[in-house]
């Protein structure tokens, strides 16, 4: 996209991908021309925290300023740049005229794996390691002539190194969280729990039921809240717990943004959103991304065609879902981070084969903790007429599949807003982080999940899975999934979408700096 002047205003035209290149009014170029691109065009650089969780949505919002008319430089790791590349092939990262990619090393000890770096060790390094470089990489791209000069950068929340170098620019930064706005705000207030003597737990004793289910009264617009519903990591016994601190310190370091976004709508979180706007840089809901990504952007276009899995996705299940009946099959899926022990894969295998159910369940090679995900034979056989294992999967383009009936879930952020986004209810598994926040309100606020935990057993997979397909909380929940994608769609909906609005007045205002035309 780009824009046009129409006097005596600025006027945002959509261009068509085949009429030009994306360059301001006198400078559109024809594909595959090489002149240098007009210094005025915008070009953000924008930053994924560097695991797939966060990489989908920071690509979604890329995808988004590239049909807006910016020049975009997609930052990955050299870890996850190289997966990327075995992945997809030596020339999937050769990016577009105007969207490049771009890596920076991550700190830690060179490895060709294939599987999400641990976490702390992670955040720890990008916190210490990645701002020289990353600063480094800015100097390169405005030393160039053949791109535009960086003029903004959208980075993810939790990589606020990069705040230093928009500041040390003089360019402004949008943080994104990719985190849900309820957990969002409940991490911005991870100090009181300090404060109070909540965290640290005293000892592991106190991971009681009876000290679990302290009522937390201190957040703003949320009841009903218990200690076991907060994200892990207030739950350790080491005061010097680093994610802990993290927490904290990224949190506080959000309020040097020039404005900050969110991964959700306001139909569905505008209580919490509110809460935020008095203690933070203005807040704007901006999705379901996915479903502004697909309004906006061609899926057959240039643009539309960039992957952003780290794992090669396993098209044939779409094609297996075709011959099934509507709302027929369960979807499992734990995301890109989460790991099981082997005795709860093989609770799970046997609570579905004792569903009855037809299912889609997703094992990655590195599902199983230290050793490879292996499901017992006999599994294998008793279900081998109603079942497919893929290692990967397109999850937007399964759950929006009308196969597709219900959702086993870990309960990450991009899971739930997809799956209520496509009108599917949930079987709700979360394991940390900010998962046991996001099941709290997806079964208790927004009524359409169902919680399962711990290390569950094959009788209790059975019986959520056989509820949520057939039963009558199932169908209750499968019609607020319903009210929600349909509130969703109008979120995104085209100029008169919340969501749309927010977008664009987040590119006008901070990402282009232009005064409001009111």
């Amino acid at each position: 996209m780009g824009y046009v002047k129409d006097k005596p205003k600025l006027t945002f035209v959509y261009y068509k991908k085949e009429e030009t290149h994306n360059c301001l009014p006198g400078r559109e170029m024809k594909m595959g021309s090489h002149v240098a691109l007009n210094a005025q065009k915008p070009h953000v650089v924008c930053v994924p925290y560097p695991s797939q969780g966060h990489i989908n949505p920071m690509m979604k919002v890329a995808k988004l300023l590239h049909a807006r008319g910016f020049h975009v430089t997609f930052v990955n790791t050299v870890y996850n740049h190289n997966r990327f590349l075995r992945s997809h092939g030596s020339i999937s990262l050769d990016g577009l005229h105007s969207f490049r990619f771009e890596s920076i090393p991550d700190g830690l000890p060179e490895t060709d794996m294939d599987t999400t770096q641990d976490i702390t060790a992670l955040c720890e390094s990008t916190m210490k390691n990645c701002l020289v470089p990353f600063q480094e990489l800015l100097q390169r791209i405005n030393a160039r002539d053949d791109v535009p000069p960086v003029s903004c950068i959208v980075s993810d929340g939790v990589m606020s190194f990069t705040l230093d170098a928009a500041e040390e620019l003089g360019v402004p930064e949008v943080l994104f969280w990719t985190t849900s706005g309820c957990a969002f705000l409940t991490y911005l207030h991870f100090y009181l729990f300090i404060e109070k003597g909540i965290t640290p737990l005293k000892d592991e004793s106190y991971l009681t039921k009876e000290h679990l289910d302290m009522v937390i009264d201190f957040i703003p617009t949320m009841t009903n809240l218990k200690l076991k519903d907060i994200p892990s990591f207030v739950r350790t016994t080491d005061p010097d717990d680093f994610m802990l601190k993290f927490a904290c310190r990224e949190t506080e370091r959000s309020k040097r943004a020039s404005a900050i976004i969110l991964n959700t709508f306001d139909d569905l979180e505008h209580g919490v959103i509110q809460a935020m706007q008095s203690i933070l840089p203005p807040v704007y809901a901006v999705g379901p991304l996915h479903l502004l990504a697909n309004r906006k952007i061609e899926e057959g276009s240039e643009a539309g065609m960039m992957n952003s899995s780290l794992w090669k996705e396993e098209m044939e299940c779409l094609g297996w879902l075709d011959t099934k009946p509507q709302n027929s099959v369960i979807y499992i899926n734990f995301g890109s981070i989460t790991v099981l022990s082997a005795e709860q894969l093989v609770e799970v295998a046997w609570g579905l084969a004792g569903s009855e159910k037809e299912f889609l369940w997703v094992i990655r090679p590195d599902l199983v903790a230290g050793e490879e995900a292996m499901v017992p034979p006999e599994f294998l056989t008793e279900t081998v007429n109603r079942r497919l294992l893929a290692g990967w999967c397109p999850q937007e383009k399964v759950l929006s599949h009308p196969a597709v009936g219900g959702f086993l879930t870990h309960c990450g952020w991009n899971s739930i807003l997809e799956s209520l986004s496509c009108g599917v209810p949930m079987v709700c598994w979360p394991f940390f982080a900010d998962q046991q926040m996001n099941c709290k309100f997806c079964c208790d606020e927004w009524e359409v999940g169902i919680e399962t935990g711990g290390d569950v057993k094959r009788d209790e997979v059975e019986a959520v899975v056989r509820e949520v397909m057939d039963g009558e909380k199932g169908k209750k929940m499968r019609e607020k999934a319903v009210e929600w994608r349909r509130l969703a769609e109008e979120a995104t909906e085209h100029k008169v979408g919340s969501s749309i609005v927010n977008f664009e007045m987040v590119v006008s205002k901070f990402l282009l700096g232009k005064k409001s035309q009111d």
